[in-house]
């Protein structure tokens, strides 16, 4: 049993993982799960990776992770990922490297609380539907059966979804959320990075406690404006105009798959017409 800090989808902000860190180290956390997505979009992916290693983080890999280092593609990214993601892969430290391609794709704490990215069977799988919850639950049971809690990312929003069977509930969030123990959770700490967010750029974490079997939320200030420069200045934004070339070749890509599997099929019939 401990009181951990949970964290995720940092994306390379040094500033607002320095926040939130500090944040749950005042909070007297025992230690610190990490659902993944340390690298991407923003500036110090070496930085990041280091105060995670340093602090002995129970971190898992991402998909931003694993693309960084060639272990994923770029088939399911936006244009901005890729740019970004690109922009990363030349930045990389060895050691940097190393420590991601290090990270499991799953962690189970105590038997009963599973730590991954996005889907359980699914790096890149989406959480944010009754449906897709419901999917993620079966998998649950199946793969990790003594599992009661699944802590996830990718989303980058803060939630708890709770399992009864097949019924699904999203759960307000105003205080800390105490658990049940006949239930099953899905829980995302939020987004530490919060450079695409709208409004206030506050990086986000929880506190979950297994002893007490209760979740809590918190987010805090960290500084934006110097992440954001720093970002631009590295070349981590996509411009308008690169923007546009990118969704003109993937269209381009696309369409010759698609002639050159009408060709295959055809040749395939021994007709070409």
């Amino acid at each position: 049993m401990a009181l951990y800090g949970v964290i995720g989808d940092v994306h390379g902000n040094r500033e607002a993982l320095c926040a939130a860190l500090a944040r749950c180290e005042e909070r007297g956390v025992d230690c610190i799960i990490c659902v993944g997505d340390i690298v991407g979009y923003n500036a110090d992916p070496d930085e990041c990776v280091a105060l995670l290693a340093e602090r002995n983080v129970l971190a898992v890999a991402g998909n931003h992770d694993l693309i960084s280092i060639g272990k994923l593609g770029f088939a399911r990214c936006a244009n901005k990922v890729v740019y970004s993601l690109k922009r990363t892969r030349r930045a990389l430290a060895p050691r940097t490297i190393a420590y991601l391609g290090s990270l499991p794709e799953h962690r189970l704490l105590e038997e009963r609380v599973l730590v991954c990215h996005a889907g359980v069977r699914d790096v890149e799988r989406y959480l944010v539907t009754a449906g897709q919850v419901r999917q993620n639950a079966q998998e649950l049971r199946a793969d990790f059966p003594a599992a009661a809690i699944c802590l996830f990312g990718h989303v980058h929003t803060q939630k708890v979804y709770e399992v009864d069977g097949d019924d699904v509930s999203d759960l307000p969030l105003g205080g800390p959320v105490e658990l049940r123990a006949d239930r099953l959770y899905f829980i995302n700490p939020g987004s530490v990075d919060a450079a695409r967010k709208h409004g206030a750029k506050r990086a986000e974490y929880a506190v979950l406690d297994s002893a007490a079997w209760r979740i809590e939320f918190h987010d805090t200030a960290y500084d934006d404006a110097s992440s954001e420069a720093r970002a631009a200045a590295g070349g981590y934004r996509i411009g308008y105009w690169t923007d546009r070339w990118y969704s003109a070749r993937r269209r381009a890509l696309s369409h010759l798959a698609r002639m050159s599997a009408g060709l295959g099929a055809a040749l395939h019939m021994g007709r070409t017409d």
